[in-house]
């Protein structure tokens, strides 16, 4: 399969890499290359299409590897790999590169609730260590007086600016935004359909029937072509003999070229598309939160589920959180563990990941139990316009500082806010808990003290 490889990617590529194989005089060289864009543009495999037309070795780290139990565990992976880069070099003989993917996911902070642990600083440190003193990487315990080769790193990511400040500055890392434009969006999918024989006046007009859709969305498109054929093989040698028909044969299935005319690719691709709107248009979780508080009296003063995404996330529309899943970002829980947020009946069910609110009910709680100075503290924080966060934490993950975040307590009222505290408390009373203040304007913590201690 001949696949298309966008000059303005092949040249900012090979420009910082060559770039910091080079000794420049006196030139400060950016030792970090940031991808980053919009999901499914291909960023990784413009890459991987760069480092095979330059004969370059790649060492590669997921951003899944950024968070572990053991703290120090990913800072330590980043030295191994990159020092492991700079020995290919060495015995090989050819350009290397270290290359880590969704940065962002692994070690980026979306919102103020999502954790930023030990391992997260430990990362942006590393990271920023080695741009600093990329030819003076240690590993932990041990010190090794030779310089090694320097090796350009390559991340790429949806958003940087999830990531520690100091970490994207221009002197430790260059950005490039990549954007396909048309001619690149023709290229890459006519790269993508070369096998199906389209012309290139459909290759064309199917690129512009469906102009906002990501690359990987005519991947799709090609993949669901199958699916007809797939469906009738199942059927035709029946449910229970496709197992024995594909693994472990000495004679696999074969199926005939499918129909890629440009009339049914269209008709896949706008399916497509009516999935993607379902998607965005059901909105079970405030579906949920609207029959949550329908069954509490006073919901009327409740906020919604869309004001409380607006309170917490500087951007004001849902779809600005797309992508902030993985690594670290650890959202509040929906009762995952042992809360006592009332749920509806078992015909209104419905999952969701939002976390439960805390809202005022009648008649009203018995008095607070809480000690005077928490709930001193508590009006305090919620006089200064400030809201209120609980985190948790085992006693186990409490030593590697791996806080998780409890529900969100909502309203300005300090009784009711002391309320969903204790509430709190009782629901994780074999956890460390801790109160939490958060600047509804800039998104940051003012404040954080540990409210419980089991079995203290």
């Amino acid at each position: 399969m001949a696949y298309y490889l966008s000059p303005r990617f092949l040249e900012k590529l090979a420009v910082h890499i060559t770039k910091n194989y080079l000794k420049l005089p006196q030139v400060k060289i950016p030792l970090i290359l940031g991808v980053h864009g919009r999901k499914g543009e291909g960023k990784t495999f413009q890459c991987e299409l760069v480092y095979e037309r330059m004969g370059i070795e790649v060492v590669h780290i997921s951003g899944g590897e950024l968070e572990s139990p053991d703290a120090g565990d990913p800072a330590r992976l980043i030295r191994l790999r990159y020092r492991e880069a700079a020995e290919l070099v060495r015995v090989r003989g050819k350009m290397a590169v270290l290359m880590i993917n969704d940065i962002d996911a692994g070690a980026g902070r979306f919102d103020a609730l999502t954790q930023y642990t030990v391992n997260t600083q430990l990362v942006n440190n590393t990271l920023m260590n080695i741009a600093d003193n990329p030819t003076n990487v240690q590993l932990p315990g041990s010190y090794d007086e030779n310089e090694i080769q320097r090796v350009p790193i390559i991340l790429t990511g949806n958003d940087l600016s999830t990531l520690y400040a100091p970490l994207i500055r221009d002197g430790r890392m260059e950005k490039f935004y990549w954007e396909p434009d048309r001619s690149d969006r023709i290229g890459i999918v006519g790269g993508i359909f070369e096998p199906d024989r389209l012309s290139q006046s459909d290759i064309d007009t199917l690129v512009d029937t469906f102009p906002t859709q990501a690359i990987d969305f005519f991947g799709a498109v090609r993949a669901q072509i199958y699916n007809e054929q797939i469906r009738d093989f199942i059927y035709s040698v029946g449910l229970e003999n496709v197992s024995r028909s594909v693994v472990n044969t000495t004679t696999p299935p074969t199926f005939r070229k499918p129909d890629f005319s440009l009339s049914h690719l269209i008709e896949v691709g706008d399916r497509l598309v009516r999935e993607q709107r379902r998607v965005s248009d059901m909105r079970l979780a405030n579906e949920y939160n609207r029959v949550l508080q329908g069954a509490m009296p006073g919901a009327s003063s409740a906020p919604t589920s869309d004001s409380f995404y607006r309170a917490y996330n500087p951007n004001d529309t849902p779809a600005a959180a797309e992508g902030a899943t993985g690594g670290d970002a650890v959202r509040p829980s929906s009762n995952g563990n042992g809360g006592s947020c009332p749920m509806p009946d078992s015909s209104q069910s419905i999952y969701s990941p939002t976390p439960p609110i805390y809202a005022p009910t009648h008649p009203p709680s018995p008095p607070s139990t809480l000690p005077p100075d928490l709930r001193q503290q508590i009006n305090a924080i919620l006089s200064q316009g400030y809201r209120l966060g609980i985190e948790h934490v085992d006693k186990r993950r409490f030593q590697t500082n791996a806080w998780q975040s409890g529900p969100a307590i909502s309203g300005q009222d300090a009784a009711t806010a002391s309320a969903a505290v204790e509430r709190c408390l009782s629901d994780y009373a074999q956890d460390y808990v801790r109160l939490i203040g958060i600047d509804p304007k800039t998104k940051q913590r003012v404040m954080e003290q540990i409210i419980q201690r089991p079995g203290q």
